[in-house]
């Protein structure tokens, strides 16, 4: 399969694994990238500049295809020029961005052979991620995990909206996990997917908790929640216990300094590694109505890719009978 982005990224099929925070070091990036995607390491998600040094040299002795290391930016992050320039030192074929502002980022690569992937959730922000000089950007919609746009709306809307509105290649995100979604995706006009929970439920995501992945696999597209909301920050999670919380701490009121203690990464990782679904949340997009296993990365690979095939062959013939 073909497309920009394939080329872009030297890649065999055009699927982006998301960043995952927490979740998405070098032995699920290996895994996505030996079976002919782009696998991502999660920069912000370490402790230093050195651990990210390490998780990239991993992710080398694993792997001898293209891999990316993603930033996740925010208001309330900590620093990350050193962590940048860590992954720029060791050489990183390409970088993702997600949530703050990009153009920072971008502007340290001016000059350097390193591709740059932006997530967006808007028109205005791919048109303002093209004009900073991104390759590519990945469009979520509402439906998606983690952090969302503001504005709900739902990704086979937002897809061609943005693809009318760039000339760089864009890659479809928020509903997706399957060959069913990528053929859909294409038809919008994207030219490949990222994905992010789809992969916490696969074998290879060893720091995710078996709980958190058994809740992925047992719950419905209903069972989801978006957080935040109230701070201006909306995020998509599976619900738990702990998840109701936040949810009800929400609707008295409480501000971020309140609401600190319960949505923090140590909140998350409660969750996400230790199963602990009375004090902590994980992340999970709507997608998780879809799951129903936790196969290896190959095996979820083939599975996608024999789908894409019956569903353009099936297309096909469609197209054929109707001439």
């Amino acid at each position: 399969m073909k497309t920009r982005v394939t080329e872009l990224l030297q890649i065999k099929y055009p699927v982006v694994q998301g960043g995952l925070a927490y979740l998405a070091y070098a032995e699920l990036a290996a895994a996505v990238s030996n079976a002919g995607g782009l696998g991502q390491i999660t920069a912000m998600s370490l402790p230093s500049p050195e651990a990210l040094r390490e998780e990239i040299r991993k992710i080398k002795r694993l792997t001898d295809k293209p891999f990316g290391v993603n930033f996740a930016i925010g208001q309330h992050g900590r620093p990350y020029e050193s962590m940048l320039e860590a992954a720029l030192e060791e050489g990183i074929p390409v970088i993702s961005v997600t949530g703050g502002n990009p153009e920072p980022l971008i502007r340290r690569t001016d000059g350097l052979d390193v591709k740059k992937l932006v997530l967006v959730a808007s028109v205005r922000q791919a048109q303002k991620a093209e004009s900073i000089g991104a390759d590519a950007v990945m469009a979520v919609g509402q439906e998606g995990g983690g952090h969302l746009g503001r504005d709900d709306i739902g990704t086979f809307v937002l897809i061609p909206r943005v693809v009318d509105s760039v000339q760089i290649p864009v890659l479809a995100s928020g509903g997706i996990g399957d060959g069913r979604g990528i053929v859909a995706a294409l038809a919008l006009g994207a030219e490949g997917v990222e994905m992010g929970t789809r992969f916490i439920a696969t074998e290879e995501c060893v720091h995710a908790h078996p709980a958190y992945k058994e809740a992925l696999v047992q719950a419905s597209e209903h069972d989801t929640a978006v957080i935040k909301r109230t701070l201006g920050t909306p995020a998509r999670v599976v619900r738990t216990p702990g998840a109701d919380r936040i949810l009800k701490l929400e609707s008295k009121g409480l501000g971020y300094e309140e609401l600190k203690p319960f949505i923090s990464g140590e909140r998350n990782r409660l969750f996400i590694h230790k199963g602990d679904e009375q004090e902590g949340f994980g992340w999970a997009g709507q997608v998780i109505g879809l799951i129903d296993d936790i196969p290896p990365v190959q095996t979820l690979f083939d599975r996608m890719f024999r789908e894409v095939e019956e569903r353009l062959a099936f297309l096909n013939e469609s197209a054929r009978r109707s001439q």
